[in-house]
């Protein structure tokens, strides 16, 4: 009898489950689809119980799906989306939506911040660079602007810390790689640093616990085990944040390596065996699921959601025929953009539809269509929105190189990795060879191999690795379309700069705080 894993993914618009084994083969999968809420211009919450649930849900359905009998499952972890605020009260109460990560609300709070601290000792100190994404400026804007709330808050955790307190856990457990995105974790001791705590009037009580990816952080409880298809006392492993968990499923375990991840947003992470900081200091260093190494991260606000929108709001037309027909959408469109020129005619999107993240970090930048003739149509904008996606990637992958980062293998993770056409775009872009995955929800693989090694059937984290993850199919770029690319992106960095230093942005971003 085969001994197996279960994995859970809980996304921004989504969840899945997936049962695997110990080759890292998927036997059984299940996905749920849940919405967010965009109450005012830049602000983004989620209900987490309906998370909790979908994710359940999914996981019971993968459970069947799978055909194993729920005693071959030894254990269970979770990849989660990060930087989600959850306010809990007295008795775990939820006390107001959870806000999301690409919520960016609390810029006046970014500007608090920068005045305690100089900018170069916060990221010193943290690895991260000042910004609204991170839970610290989120806490602040809660305290400041619903001080009920704030007051009846005992906990602040994330989803990760949530759902496995949901599943079973014995407390709300962080790990350690989610912890960094807290804004006032020190990665190097892997504990809280006292001395922002002070700064910022922050009650390390109300924290969850940081702990180790991969170490058993309690077992599924009995009035949840029906619910989720697993069986009671199955041993509930730490996980970690969604990138850092893809970055694992990715094979992301050595020097050299890098992981691009595009989902609703889009992430990138290195290898690094030392606690490095970026030069620039755009770059995230956050902990690694190996404990004792680390990952040099940055994000991009939004990726796949952006050409999700594309789809819903302006490919109407093929949305309808694709549905009437019984068709993929994206495969449609992949057909009709094959047959548009590398370069799109000279149609160039700023998929600034979130603000700007790594490395410009501007929360007021919005999203551009820089171009537009009669000459274009839908096919062209489509491909411009995957060209778009992607040079902000390679605005990413530049400043990691222009850090000092070694960079030889590029793995590409995440639902884009199904389109042929857009994983050719992307080593076109980069003017580098990449490779998918026989696993392509690496996130998905990455919470299998720490669920594994939380029950024992790995002795690391590396043997996990070793034993799972497998290259699929690497592209490498053609030559002449790097060339267009590398014109195309000098006119990407320009746009931005010029509509930056014009106050564009700024301008447009105060414009639409008043609808």
């Amino acid at each position: 009898m085969d001994v197996c894993v279960a994995a859970v993914d809980i996304g921004t618009t989504g969840s899945k489950g997936t049962i695997f084994n110990l080759k890292g083969i998927a036997l059984g999968s299940a996905y749920r689809e849940y919405p967010c809420t965009y109450p005012k211009p830049g602000w983004v919450e989620q209900d987490p119980d309906l998370l909790v649930k979908s994710a359940m849900e999914a996981l019971h359905e993968a459970v069947v799906e799978s055909g194993v009998n729920a005693e071959q499952i030894k254990s269970v972890s979770v990849s989660a989306q990060r930087c989600c605020g959850i306010f809990l009260g007295d008795d775990e109460k939820l006390l107001r939506p959870m806000i999301s990560w690409q919520d960016n609300r609390p810029s006046e709070e970014v500007a608090e911040i920068a005045e305690k601290i100089d900018s170069d000792e916060y990221y010193r100190k943290t690895g991260f660079p000042n910004s609204t994404t991170w839970l610290l400026s989120k806490m602040m804007w809660v305290r400041k602007n619903e001080p009920v709330i704030w007051k009846q808050t005992r906990r602040v955790v994330q989803m990760h810390d949530y759902f496995l307190r949901a599943l079973g856990a014995d407390d709300y457990f962080v790990d350690l790689n989610d912890a960094g995105f807290f804004g006032f974790f020190d990665s190097e001791k892997s504990v809280w640093d006292q001395s922002l705590l002070d700064l910022f009037d922050i009650d390390p009580s109300i924290l969850p616990i940081p702990m180790a990816s991969g170490i058993k952080a309690g077992v599924v409880r009995a009035d949840v085990a029906t619910i989720c298809g697993l069986n009671i006392g199955t041993i509930i492993a730490v996980g970690a944040g969604d990138q850092c968990a893809g970055a694992l499923g990715a094979g992301v375990v050595k020097k050299g390596t890098v992981s691009v991840s595009m989902g609703t947003a889009g992430a990138m992470g290195a290898f690094l065996d030392k606690p490095f900081r970026d030069p620039t200091g755009s770059g995230m260093v956050t902990s690694h699921s190996i404990k004792g190494n680390w990952l040099l991260e940055a994000h991009q606000a939004a990726a796949g959601g952006v050409y999700r929108w594309f789809r819903d709001e302006v490919a109407a037309l093929e949305k309808y025929t694709s549905e009437k027909d019984g068709l993929d959408f994206f495969k449609l469109m992949d057909k009709k953009i094959a047959d548009v020129p590398v370069g799109s005619k000279g149609l160039l999107l700023l998929p600034y539809y979130a603000g700007a993240a790594t490395p410009r970090y501007d929360s007021s930048a919005r999203g551009v269509l820089v171009g537009l003739t009669f000459a274009h149509d839908r096919a062209c904008m489509a491909r411009a929105y995957l060209e778009g996606i992607t040079l902000d990637m390679k605005d990413i992958l530049s400043s990691f190189s222009q850090s000092g980062v070694e960079i030889k293998d590029i793995h590409i993770l995440g639902g884009p990795t199904k389109s042929e056409l857009w994983n050719q775009i992307q080593a076109d872009v980069y003017g580098l060879p990449v490779s998918t995955l026989e696993v392509e929800d690496a996130t998905l693989l990455g919470a299998a191999i720490l669920a594994a090694v939380g029950a024992g059937l790995f002795d690391s984290i590396e043997e996990g690795a070793e034993q799972m993850v497998q290259i699929k199919k690497t592209y490498r770029p053609i030559e002449k379309n790097t060339a267009v690319y590398s014109e195309l992106y000098d006119i990407f960095c320009r746009t931005f700069d010029g509509l930056k230093a014009n106050g564009v942005f700024k301008k447009l971003s105060a414009l639409q705080s008043t609808y």
